[in-house]
């Protein structure tokens, strides 16, 4: 299935063992036993597990909307738009979280500090 992420990595996935991204041999029957031999060549090698970490820590870099990682806008009159913006979003933000204190089951999924910015990921 395709599972997509949005916001940090779950500080469980953060240790390999717990959610390898590849494994060298088939996983084992739950209703055998498993010497640690057998778990350890099964798990990556440390090159693999590096390489799934550094890809992990590219995609889950947050970007929020209306934040941009790079000056995109160089010119006064946009860059006052975009000052504007931001504001607003903040007044927005500022509005739901308020609003989510009241609610028995907060919403916050399209607070702008919660929206990532456009397809950045």
């Amino acid at each position: 299935p395709l599972i997509l992420i949005s916001g940090p990595i779950d500080p469980y996935s953060a240790w390999m063992p717990n959610t390898p991204g590849t494994l060298r041999l088939p996983p084992p029957d739950p209703k055998d036993p498993v010497s640690p031999e057998t778990f350890l060549a099964t798990l990556p090698t440390p090159m693999a597990t590096g390489a799934l970490l550094a890809l992990l820590s590219v995609v889950s870099y947050e970007r929020t909307l209306g934040h941009y990682p790079e000056r995109h806008f160089t010119e006064a009159a946009p860059r006052r738009l975009m000052t504007h913006f931001r504001r607003r979003l903040q007044r927005l933000s500022r509005h739901i979280r308020n609003r989510n204190k009241n609610l028995p089951l907060p919403y916050p999924y399209l607070d702008p500090g919660s929206v990532e910015n456009s397809i950045s990921t």
